[in-house]
């Protein structure tokens, strides 16, 4: 690569794209990498602020800013993902199904070390439909060395930083707790918030079931449940402190490992999660608290996708998100296109 005077250029290749601006009207490339210039093009290239130019000149050791950021491309595209073509210097991913974005932290964020190389993604572990921009990635300058590149590999690993865990077809059976719905006093309006949220993944409520307060009675609904060979249960009500309130003890009778009871997420501090465990079978059992049936956006709703996707939560993981896990309660909510969770 060499710089030279846009007036001595006529007749040379030019190794790189020149982004043209006219506010309001474009912003794309005027001038492309391999373009050969001519004499006609001197006053546009003046016109938009180019009095030199980079034109092509081989060099063994170097990469154009295109062919770098393939290398890039390569090290995180992964299946159910769709790139764009290079352009000036920057390849797109995409992706092509509906799940959960998954991002290899310690790898990405050693090469994003690497000077002269940059990979931006969406956030860790964000829902994705079809179409759902992922990552953008390319190198800073116009060329860079071979070397860099070969150490973006190296320090990449030999699988993909980035992928998709589809989500999966799962059975999910509710299990509706209070005296107050079990008798007939109140019209229970819980199980269809629930139903909406699980179709935006593909799922529904297949099996419900209604117990009163008594910590056998929802125990018993809930491993009917799992016999009938539900693939997630969900509960709701009996999740506050108040004596009254038994479901988390209903969750433990039926011998499920409890992950954590209890959140550093507003809304949906008194959630629990546990996973009923039995030969080859792992089904998620949740406690949903009340917020889940009137607020927009809480634990629920941070936890279903990866459990829709079949990927399973650590207590750790779920302490974690104390950082995030104040929801601002926005007029109009966004989520998950928001800090909540993240």
């Amino acid at each position: 690569m060499r710089e030279v005077r846009v007036q001595d250029a006529v007749g040379m290749v030019l190794c790189h794209d020149i982004t043209e601006i006219v506010r309001g009207e474009r912003k794309g490339a005027r001038f492309r990498k391999g373009d050969v210039i001519r004499a006609e093009d001197i006053p546009v290239l003046l016109r938009i602020g180019k009095e030199h130019i980079y034109v092509w000149e081989d060099d063994p050791n170097l990469l154009h800013e295109n062919d770098a950021a393939v290398i890039l491309r390569d090290v995180c595209q992964n299946e159910h993902m769709a790139a764009s073509e290079p352009s000036e210097g920057k390849i797109e991913l995409t992706a092509t199904t509906a799940g959960v974005f998954e991002v290899n932290e310690d790898a990405l964020n050693a090469v994003n070390d690497i000077e002269n190389v940059m990979i931006a993604t969406i956030a860790q572990h964000m829902p994705v439909k079809a179409g759902t921009k992922l990552a953008g990635m390319r190198v800073i300058p116009l060329v860079i060395d071979k070397r860099t590149m070969e150490k973006v590999r190296m320090t990449a690993g030999d699988q993909p930083m980035l992928r998709i865990l589809p989500y999966q077809k799962m059975r999910v059976g509710v299990v509706t707790t209070g005296s107050e719905v079990f008798h007939g006093r109140i019209k229970d309006t819980f199980t269809p918030v629930i139903d909406a949220k699980l179709r935006a993944f593909g799922l529904k409520v297949d099996e419900h079931r209604l117990s009163d307060d008594g910590t056998e009675h929802t125990r018993a609904a809930i491993e009917e449940l799992l016999d009938a060979g539900m693939d997630m249960v969900l509960c709701t009500g009996g999740m506050s402190v108040d004596p009254d309130d038994r479901t988390p003890a209903a969750i433990r009778a039926t011998g499920a490992r409890i992950v954590t009871y209890g959140a550093p997420v507003l809304p949906g501090a008194m959630f629990l999660l546990a996973y009923y465990e039995k030969d080859e079978r792992r089904v998620p059992i949740m406690g949903l608290p009340g917020c889940v049936m009137y607020s927009p956006a809480t634990i629920f709703d941070i936890i279903l996708p990866r459990v829709a996707a079949g990927s399973a939560w650590t207590r750790q993981e779920i302490t974690r998100l104390g950082i995030g896990g104040l929801c601002m309660g926005c007029k109009v909510c966004h989520y998950p296109v928001c800090p909540f969770g993240k």
